[in-house]
């Protein structure tokens, strides 16, 4: 069935795995036969969820990022895009990542006032001119090349403009939680706040 132009956007959520395009096996797979909301939403479009799944696979891993600093980013992206679907997703990654609870609830905040080591603080404040400045300003650059190769700041910029675009969606539709994400600590869709940062 063709869903691309179906009519009702304006609610549009995760489409059943049952009703797929069939060139899509490779993204239920690939997810165990379990594909997030996210992806069911992006179902909707096939080329767009078939054409996008080689960079997620890139992304998801971090590329060549250290799992810490890809989790750092996307968490940043979530916090600036008051994403609580993406915030919540990556709470869990984060902790696995080597990240702790303080420092995740810490990624709200301006990188200065947390203590974060400096290849941390650069890559939330490369976050931080990505949202402001639409680029990663000359200063912000000049430092990263202190701790980051050309490759990992690339996958910086493509990490941020990733889950910026999965963002939008996300907030566009309303998704909800997937059931297999137990909400952070503390926290639910009601009572999270983003706290707009300040780089």
């Amino acid at each position: 069935m063709d869903h691309s132009s179906a009519p009702g956007s304006g609610d549009l959520q995760p489409l059943p795995v049952t009703e797929w395009d069939g060139d899509l096996a490779n993204v239920v797979a690939d997810m165990r036969g379990r594909p997030l909301n996210i992806h069911g939403l992006m179902a909707h479009n096939p080329d767009l969820l078939s054409s996008w799944w080689s960079l997620r696979l890139h992304v998801v891993h971090g590329g060549h990022l250290s799992d810490r600093h890809r989790e750092l980013v996307v968490l940043r992206v979530a916090a600036h895009m008051a994403c609580w679907y993406e915030w919540a997703s990556h709470v869990q990654r984060g902790l696995e990542a080597g990240l702790t609870m303080e420092e995740i609830e810490a990624v709200r905040q301006p990188p200065a006032a947390s203590g974060w080591a400096e290849s941390d603080a650069l890559v939330l404040r490369a976050v931080d001119d990505c949202v402001a400045s639409r680029r990663i300003l000359p200063e912000t650059l000049e430092l990263l090349q202190a701790h980051f190769s050309a490759a990992q700041i690339l996958d910086i910029t493509a990490i941020h403009g990733v889950y910026v675009m999965l963002a939008l969606m996300i907030n566009t539709w309303g998704l909800e939680l997937d059931d297999s994400v137990p909400p952070p600590p503390g926290h639910s869709a009601d009572s999270w706040s983003p706290q707009p940062v300040d780089g």
